[in-house]
């Protein structure tokens, strides 16, 4: 990848120069069934942009509650659209038709008007949960005949694509815009693509302008996503079949209540309520293996390209004694 990054052909992006941005921005936009494509520095921009472009001043978002768009980007939704919020409730932070319906606004004065709906895959507060085109197509089908906009955060859509064994191309056509990105499983360094139909990406980009997201010879970090997309996608089924081992080794640790099922390559632990999240982590950090707290009963583990089996033969060893 950095050999790849090193020998890229660059120009000047923001004036649509860069002619590996272009062959980013234009492979994913192909692989997904979309028209175009906005290469942007992370998933946060992307999310934000989309929502800005959907949604504004007296509207609304519907979204799970766990949604990485409402809990993890900076009050991002408030900040830069100005836009109401309905949080929903879901098993593994999924939403269903039925949740959405029973969410929009009546056309009335006293309610803002529901303008967007927002769906996350793979779902990270739901330990790595997946939608599938039979959970997405209703929920698109209703939203394009109520005048509602569908934006995917598609964090980890990849994950998602390998685990249901669904085709991208399928994806795309169903919303109205999504945010791809790079930076997770795939392992680039930086960087998401938004994908829409010109128009809307052309309104995008002058979103990304104005929030400070306008990059010069950004080929350097496109041609890491280009890599990336031709060789760290087949190879994501590793790192769910890792995680899933990994699973029933924190699942055997004293202190753990239970675990998330894991469906792609995110593992949560659930705590015995005498056990802090903290504590755990500096247990597990005091060994060498790194996770996140998440939440106020709960840990985070992934796995990913720079964790292979070596890497899960050391830490089932430094597991076996306890903590």
């Amino acid at each position: 990848m950095k050999e790849a990054m090193w020998s890229a052909a660059i120009g000047d992006d923001v004036f649509g120069e860069d002619p590996t941005v272009i062959a980013l921005e234009e492979k994913l936009a192909k692989r997904f069934g979309m028209e175009a494509g906005l290469f942007c520095p992370s998933g946060t921009m992307t999310n934000q942009i989309a929502i800005k472009l959907h949604a504004g001043p007296h509207k609304e978002v519907i979204c799970h509650k766990e949604s990485h768009i409402y809990l993890y980007e900076g009050g991002g939704i408030m900040a830069n659209s100005m836009s109401s919020v309905r949080l929903l409730e879901g098993e593994y932070g999924k939403i269903s038709l039925a949740d959405i319906q029973s969410a929009v606004q009546p056309d009335d004065v006293y309610a803002p008007e529901t303008a967007l709906v927002s769906l996350e895959n793979t779902m990270n507060k739901g330990g790595g949960s997946i939608y599938t085109l039979a959970d997405i197509e209703p929920i698109s089908d209703w939203c394009r005949n109520n005048a509602i906009k569908l934006h995917l955060d598609g964090a980890r859509i990849f994950n998602a694509l390998v685990a249901s064994g669904e085709a991208a191309e399928d994806w795309g056509p169903r919303f109205d815009t999504l945010s791809v990105c790079l930076s997770k499983g795939l392992g680039c360094p930086v960087g998401s693509v938004l994908l829409g139909d010109r128009q809307t990406i052309w309104r995008a980009r002058k979103i990304r302008k104005a929030m400070g997201g306008g990059m010069r010879q950004a080929g350097l970090l496109a041609a890491a996503g280009i890599y990336a997309l031709d060789h760290h996608i087949e190879r994501l089924a590793e790192d769910h079949r890792r995680a899933e081992i990994l699973a029933g080794y924190l699942g055997n640790l004293s202190g753990v209540r239970t675990v998330l099922p894991v469906r792609t390559n995110i593992v949560i632990a659930q705590l015995e309520p005498k056990v802090k999240p903290e504590m755990m982590i500096g247990k597990l950090k005091a060994i060498g293996i790194l996770g996140v707290t998440f939440g106020e009963d709960s840990i985070r583990l992934v796995t990913h390209l720079d964790f292979g089996d070596e890497d899960l033969n050391r830490l089932r060893e430094k597991l076996a004694g306890g903590l």
